[in-house]
């Protein structure tokens, strides 16, 4: 909770000027570490050539859109495989779990889905909730704008051109209906970066350009998807558009 709207709705011409001048007075962290000074053992580098290989070196977080709607199938392809039930595994002492693209501790799924349509063809500007197991949106409300996305993604300018946002929230009972202890919740945490991460992949093959960020307006967003903030709560932001003209 002492986390939660830690950032203001923008993002002020001070904090830009702040990191730019830490970037000129101070490198970034290296992003890698290294052993120079023991044994090393080299494999030998690849060229691949199949289309999963492609599909992860050309993902990236995209800052500009174009303007062209996407088709409504386009994102449903991309709710149903990235967070959408496949199939049911069945135990006969405990019911049935859910089996979805991405892996959940015990099989129990804590994390739903919220979709922000802007510019999606034959889906109506609003904000709904997908229904992982029927496969549709569920209406919240009708309406969305480039500036509300901007307040939303606490004044990141850059994503108000996306064709839609998704909301990631999570239901904790669920995940501590089994594991009732503290380190369950870093368990969530890690769920919301596999669903994100499947998202940005099918999206990059589906040949759109996505986007992530872990800066929004939790009580705002909260809001405006109808939760409590306790029992459920958004936890990451995603969304995508339809890639930027060339020049």
């Amino acid at each position: 909770m002492q986390t939660k709207d830690s950032y203001s709705e923008e993002i002020s011409a001070e904090e830009i000027r702040r990191v730019e001048d830490l970037l000129k007075s101070e490198r970034a962290p290296a992003p890698i570490k290294s052993y120079p000074r023991t044994r090393a053992i080299p494999f030998p580098r690849e060229k691949y050539a199949d289309e999963f290989p492609r599909i992860l070196q050309e993902r990236r977080t995209w800052r500009k859109f174009g303007r062209q709607s996407v088709p409504k199938e386009m994102v449903g392809r991309l709710l149903h495989l990235s967070f959408g039930v496949q199939d049911w595994m069945r135990i006969p002492e405990g019911g049935r779990f859910a089996c979805k693209t991405s892996p959940s501790g015990g099989a129990l799924h804590p994390a739903e889905a919220y979709l922000l349509a802007r510019n999606v063809q034959g889906v109506p500007r609003g904000i709904y909730h997908y229904d992982a197991v029927g496969h549709r949106l569920q209406e919240i409300r009708r309406g969305a704008t480039p500036a509300e996305v901007q307040k939303l993604l606490a004044g990141q300018w850059w994503f108000r051109d996306a064709a839609f946002v998704v909301f990631l929230a999570a239901v904790f009972h669920r995940t501590q209906w089994k594991y009732d202890y503290p380190r369950a919740y870093r368990a969530v945490l890690a769920e919301a970066g596999h669903l994100c991460q499947t998202f940005c992949l099918t999206a990059t093959w589906l040949g759109l350009a996505p986007f992530c960020t872990m800066a929004f307006a939790d009580t705002r967003i909260e809001k405006a998807l109808s939760l409590d903030g306790i029992s459920e709560s958004v936890l990451y932001a995603m969304g995508a558009g339809t890639k930027p003209a060339k020049k």
